[in-house]
């Protein structure tokens, strides 16, 4: 069947001509057209030549925004002063001498099919600039104190994937959800490809998976990052049904360009958008993720991993959810703990029951510690110098625990692990050499990431 064939009456997808411009739900997918694709061949060239591909795993990036308390999680120490080891009692897990906080008890159920790192460390105590740090595996270039996005960032995992492994088949490299780390007017690094450019960006999904109208209508491109590359959802609606109507007419069926086509793709690809379907699930599946925000973002996580996206995020929480200068514990105890222990338990019985988890590596951190002190206001402050991690499927040793602190959790006592040492072990297990090299908007070669890979997590 020619491509005019399809388009003429029904698309190979099984959209018909007037369904073309919706993908699974209401609304389209709001994609800036042929210029937000423009640049790909030529990065996909370079990035051919920079790195061969190989073959590599998945990965679901679980981002505490705000930096969850090490202290009050996976960390805990009950035998020191009051004002350090807060109010929360640990409890046992199946692997001998590791304890975690007993408002966990469904990861406590799957301690063996997990690591945690206890000994990463930084220098910055700011949201922006350590998130940026620790979602790129880089120090943000031109940092001093804070700093919000720019394009002259380094690159986030999904965009550096992006431009080491371009697709055309309708199915996006990086996908974020289901909120977008903003405080206007600050824009939080780390959520984009930076320096690569804004074809490199993952999807960004602003809308709530456990909402009853959940829709696919805000799949874009991270908001506010480059005026010049934001087009409206009517412009992408005109330049495609003025697309359409050329085809049609074309006795020859005129091919569409490889830009084009990408984001044609996109737009009708069955196999994304039933992927958004999280309705089809069983009630019994959704009810054991929870039927909350985060419960069913880590679901929809899970279904796009099978369609095959490579790189999603999950933001648990807007910008600084999980900053808990106040009342931290009860916080902890009655809104933060409960959905995010549900979620991630059911996760990872389900990818175990899915076969899934050895090919999916699954990542548990924020951009900081809370500080080892109880403030005067009942909570924990920013804390660079020490915090943890957890590490489950994609080759992971689970039923261990890597590194050690001080009595007071304040400082890594053992070999500390850096954000460097992070992206290195993402890239490693994504199939992505951390010494490849990238070219930036000058055409400059960069190498992607100066960090080691944290080799006790494989065993």
């Amino acid at each position: 069947m020619s491509f005019r064939r399809r388009i003429a009456h029904t698309h190979s997808t099984g959209l018909t001509r007037r369904e073309i411009l919706q993908v699974g739900y209401s609304g389209a997918m709001g994609l800036a057209l042929p210029a937000l694709f423009a640049n790909r061949a030529q990065a996909a060239a370079a990035a051919s030549a920079a790195a061969p591909p190989r073959d590599g795993k998945k990965m679901l990036l679980v981002w505490t925004t705000g930096a969850m308390s090490h202290h009050d999680t996976v960390d805990m120490k009950p035998d020191a002063p009051a004002e350090v080891r807060g109010e929360f009692k640990p409890a046992a897990t199946s692997i001998p001498g590791f304890q975690m906080c007993e408002h966990m008890p469904e990861l406590i159920k799957h301690a063996d099919k997990f690591a945690v790192v206890r000994s990463f460390a930084h220098k910055d105590n700011n949201h922006l600039m350590s998130t940026h740090h620790v979602l790129t595996g880089q120090f943000q270039p031109g940092a001093f104190f804070d700093k919000i996005a720019s394009r002259t960032d380094w690159p986030n995992y999904a965009g550096a994937y992006d431009y080491f492994r371009p697709r055309h088949d309708g199915i996006p490299n990086g996908v974020n959800l289901p909120t977008f780390m903003q405080q206007p007017p600050l824009i939080w690094p780390g959520q984009h490809a930076g320096l690569l450019g804004a074809t490199h960006d993952p999807w960004q999904i602003t809308s709530d998976p456990n909402s009853a109208d959940f829709k696919v209508d805000s799949l874009t491109l991270s908001p506010g990052l480059d005026v010049d590359r934001v087009s409206g959802r009517h412009g992408l609606l005109g330049d495609l049904n003025r697309q359409r109507e050329r085809l049609s007419r074309s006795s020859a069926g005129i091919r569409m360009t490889s830009e084009q086509e990408l984001a044609y793709n996109i737009l009708t690809s069955r196999k994304l958008a039933d992927a958004f379907k999280v309705d089809q699930e069983t009630d019994a599946i959704r009810d054991n993720y929870g039927r909350h925000t985060t419960g069913q973002s880590l679901l929809l996580a899970r279904r796009l991993l099978e369609v095959g996206v490579p790189v999603v995020q999950v933001n648990v929480g807007n910008a600084q959810n999980w900053d808990n200068h106040s009342k931290i514990f009860p916080t902890l105890k009655d809104r933060l703990l409960p959905p995010l222990d549900k979620g991630m338990g059911a996760l990872l019985s389900d990818l175990s029951d899915r076969g899934m988890l050895d090919d999916t590596f699954v990542v548990l951190i924020g951009e900081f510690g809370r500080t080892p002190k109880i403030n005067k206001d009942a909570g924990r402050d920013h804390w660079g110098p020490c915090f943890s991690g957890l590490f489950a499927g994609g080759g992971v040793k689970g039923g261990q625990v890597i590194g050690k602190t001080d009595p007071h959790g304040s400082y890594p006592i053992s070999h500390p692990y850096s954000p460097e040492d992070i992206g290195a072990t993402v890239y490693t297990v994504l199939g992505i050499d951390p010494a490849s090299e990238m070219y930036d908007r000058f055409n400059r070669p960069i190498r992607l990431n100066s960090g080691t890979p944290i080799a006790p997590l494989f065993g």
